[in-house]
């Protein structure tokens, strides 16, 4: 594997270290696009179903598919009690395996940034989704510091350590979310940022956390003991702790949705 290739392939991991994440700025997102219910659905890069099952919770779609490059994320997500009536498919989001005008709805939920070409994966959900279908997404600001676990990626990196990075962090900004939308004929285009918090009980919560991070996981077990440590009290001396030891971290994504044009007349 390239040193900046990030690869998700334990489901329960990922749920511990992002799907919680996932769901925090989901609702929010699902607040935004305020959905119509009785709609077709697909989850772009839906991993292990995080994101999916907010959707299935609050929005009653008459159908729901998933789609991800992750057997075991798959695996995971075909297994939860509350994703039985959604359909997960593996495919890859710059080729999506459905027909054109297939849903009213396309999602990307955390992926865009993932996606080795950002405007072929856009370009595909505005063709599997219905005219006057709806076609939306949201991403971690990776280059404004939004990423939940940028603080431990900035000291790794201070240490000298390579820490693996998305394909594409640039399709996070605002401005190229709204250029992606536009390039690919999506309409009433709207765009917001996305602000949630997550509490851990304490310093150890968080730590156990990290470790299962697929981006910096294996480099945090492979450290020597010494700078194991060191970097340990750097970042506990950096996160905030409240008079119970419970740290609350903070996260910033930027949101985007659009329209496929209807036919002219």
């Amino acid at each position: 594997m390239k040193t900046n290739e990030i690869r998700f392939r334990d489901g329960l991991a990922y749920e511990r270290y992002m799907g919680i994440w996932s769901q925090l700025a989901g609702e929010v997102f699902l607040d935004w696009l305020a959905p119509a219910a009785g709609q077709r659905w697909l989850d772009v890069g839906c991993g292990n179903g995080a994101f999916t099952e907010r959707v299935i919770a609050r929005c009653a779609p008459s159908s729901m598919h998933g789609v991800d490059p992750s057997q075991q994320q798959l695996a995971y997500a075909r297994a939860q009690p509350a994703l039985q009536a959604a359909v997960f498919d593996e495919g890859d989001a710059m080729a999506l395996p459905y027909e054109d005008a297939a849903f009213d709805i396309a999602v990307m939920p955390l992926v865009i940034f993932f996606v080795p070409e950002p405007a072929r994966g856009v370009a595909e959900m505005a063709r599997v989704v219905r005219p006057g279908g709806s076609v939306a997404a949201y991403a971690w600001d990776m280059l404004g510091g939004g990423f939940p676990y940028e603080m431990l990626l900035a000291q790794m990196r201070g240490l000298g350590h390579a820490v693996p990075s998305p394909p594409s962090p640039e399709a996070s900004r605002t401005e190229a979310l709204r250029e992606l939308w536009s390039d690919a004929g999506l309409e009433a285009i709207e765009t917001r940022a996305i602000e949630v918090s997550r509490t851990f009980a304490d310093f150890e919560d968080f730590w156990s956390t990290a470790l299962g991070a697929p981006s910096v996981g294996s480099t945090l077990a492979a450290m020597a003991a010494d700078e194991h440590t060191l970097l340990k009290a750097r970042i506990s001396a950096l996160l905030p702790v409240d008079a119970e030891g419970q740290i609350t971290c903070r996260a910033r994504a930027n949101a985007v949705k659009g329209r496929r044009a209807n036919p002219a007349p």
